[in-house]
């Protein structure tokens, strides 16, 4: 018995942590006991030395002191209070009127909002549960495909995964040790195509069975004109100003920010993009106010509810992203200006109560308590595994794989995507991600592009069966029962829950194309990154090669100073200054000819 466990300690340990699990313990609790117990019995059987946790005191501590993790309740407690605010509400009734005369239309607002509501609170259950309550009966209303209304509310409000400032992407950058800057930046634009395919998705649905989803019909639009026109000229112009805005921005940006910031390299594009999109809006929200302020009439009803409910979200998408990606604010900093942002918000929307911030207060709480201790629970697994060679035991399992990096990321991601089918992206992140992370670095794979696609991947776990918790969320809302509508005073059937998963199925699929997008062509994640400067280390050995002849030569020059003592006060900081070599300007000037 203790010989096989001498030689099978790796996969035994494994086995245990599964037997906690499946008995119901916690996943922290069950991480944490799994370590020790394990620990305890490596102590006596000689595997371990007697003082193999002696350092876990230091490591929990440096957790808890973890600047980083501190925006996962900021980031939380910013998504709830705008969720009580009731902005989605505000949010879907009018994306719905702009979009509502097309076929698709309400379904395009609902990504769009689920969109917004990802980029402005990157809480799922937030944006699953606000879409369901709101955008379920309309659809439901006005004869739009059950299928296709469940599916694209539950894969909308997932969109908080990928989109930053997700909580995933936070967990995954402290996990790889990287930067959660370059995460949110390396997210952005597979997040933009992502929302990209769900549109046009619903696009090509309106093309080919458009009696699925249905327009809008006249008397649901209440924003009209006087004269009965809907207004979308007006939204028309006025976009088209401030996209002429924009642009104009785009294009003088580094002119004017480098400058500012002190930089000398080409502005990221991620950057561009988030100043341009709020250059344009500040410029819709002033015209808007001064066309209401002097009465002038050139905007339409419409076009005001627009401006004034889409503006709010745009101008916190500016406060959080855009401090982080200018490099002005921290991740974490950016999350608190966020939660300041969002309790303005409120108390402007006059929708700010003590209870509600009780709520919101406590909610965000529990939640970082729960990823705490789930990371302890982890940390202390990771002490025993370490011990036990355990990360060369993982590299062995996967340095057999045929494909090299590509072999090993096609295992990974339907691996994840197995897992994600039963447990929470939480437990995958602690526990799978760190064991994954020496290899995927071992084998040159780029840790941010490797934690993009495990954020897609894990994007898919809130909508796969049978555990799939956006299918959950919208569950708990959908109606149960059949139910007379308010409006129409029709008898609407209860949405069942195999119109539910059935519905997910199609969204899974764009999500695993996105994920095969993002794993062929890396660029579209690194292409956002900061590009690091590459020396030669030839080139650097040669220099230092001449500096060390330098100093030579020079303690072997002999002294022509002719040896007077006005000669030597005159002569000696002449030599001196001649002989003085810069270490730290000699390796600038080799690193600038090394690019």
């Amino acid at each position: 018995m203790v010989e096989f466990l001498s030689a099978n300690f790796v996969p035994v340990m494994f086995v245990g942590l599964l037997a906690f699990l499946l008995i119901g313990f916690p996943v922290a609790f069950s991480l944490a006991a799994t370590g020790l117990f394990f620990g305890l019995i490596g102590m006596e059987l000689g595997l371990f030395p007697s003082n193999l946790f002696q350092a876990l005191p230091l490591r929990v501590f440096g957790i808890m002191q973890n600047d980083t993790l501190l925006a996962i309740p900021f980031f939380t407690l910013m998504g709830i209070v705008l969720e009580r605010s009731r902005m989605a509400e505000d949010l879907l009734e009018t994306v719905g009127q702009v979009f509502g005369p097309l076929r698709g239309g309400v379904g395009i607002a609902v990504v769009l909002v689920g969109a917004l509501l990802a980029a402005t609170t990157g809480v799922v259950a937030a944006s699953v549960i606000s879409m369901g309550l709101i955008a379920m009966p309309i659809m439901l209303r006005y004869g739009y495909n059950r299928t296709i209304a469940t599916g694209t509310i539950t894969a909308s409000g997932t969109l908080a995964q990928a989109l930053p400032p997700s909580l995933v992407l936070i967990v995954l950058a402290d996990q790889l040790g990287r930067s959660v800057g370059d995460m949110y930046a390396g997210a952005l634009v597979p997040g933009l195509m992502l929302v990209g395919l769900y549109l046009l998705f619903i696009v090509v649905v309106a093309l080919v069975k458009p009696s699925w989803v249905p327009a809008l019909p006249p008397e649901a639009r209440i924003y009209n004109e006087p004269n009965g026109s809907s207004g979308h000229l007006s939204l028309l112009a006025l976009l088209v100003v401030c996209a002429i805005a924009s642009v104009l921005w785009s294009q003088a940006h580094e002119s004017i920010m480098n400058p500012w910031l002190g930089r000398e390299n080409a502005a990221p594009g991620d950057e561009v993009f988030i100043l341009s999109t709020a250059i344009g809006a500040f410029l819709a929200l002033g015209l808007a106010l001064l066309n209401r302020l002097f009465g002038l009439g050139l905007l339409s009803r419409l076009t005001e509810r627009v401006t004034f409910v889409l503006i709010p979200p745009l101008v916190l998408i500016f406060l959080v992203l855009g401090t982080i990606f200018l490099g002005v604010a921290t991740p974490t900093e950016g999350g608190a200006m966020g939660a300041i942002g969002a309790l303005i918000m409120a108390g402007a929307r006059r929708t700010l109560s003590f209870k509600l911030l009780q709520q919101a207060l406590e909610n965000s709480t529990k939640l970082a308590i729960f990823v705490m201790f789930i990371l302890i629970g982890s940390t202390v697994f990771s002490f025993t595994f370490n011990a036990a060679d355990g990360h060369i035991w993982v590299e062995h399992l996967f340095d057999k794989l045929p494909g090299g990096q590509l072999g090993f990321l096609i295992v990974v991601n339907f691996m994840v995507f197995i897992l994600g089918m039963f447990i929470d992206f939480f437990e995958i992140a602690f526990i799978v991600v760190p064991l994954l992370a020496p290899v995927a670095d071992k084998l040159g794979i780029d840790l941010i592009w490797f934690g993009i696609i495990l954020a897609m991947n894990l994007q898919t776990s809130f909508l796969t069966p049978p555990f799939g918790f956006a299918l959950f969320y919208l569950r708990s809302v959908a109606a149960r029962n059949d139910y007379d509508d308010v409006v129409t005073g029709k008898r609407i059937k209860a949405v069942t829950t195999a119109q539910i998963y059935k519905g997910s199925i199609a969204f899974i699929v764009l999500q695993v194309i996105m994920v095969a997008v993002i794993l062929f062509n890396p660029g579209i994640v690194t292409g956002n990154l900061d590009k690091a400067v590459v020396v030669d280390d030839a080139a650097v050995r040669d220099m230092l090669n001449n500096m060390q002849d330098l100093q030579a030569d020079d303690e072997d020059e002999p002294d022509m100073s002719g040896g007077g003592e006005l000669g030597d006060e005159a002569s000696e900081p002449v030599a001196e200054e001649e002989r003085e070599v810069d270490p730290a300007k000699a390796l600038e000037d080799a690193m600038k000819k090394a690019e």
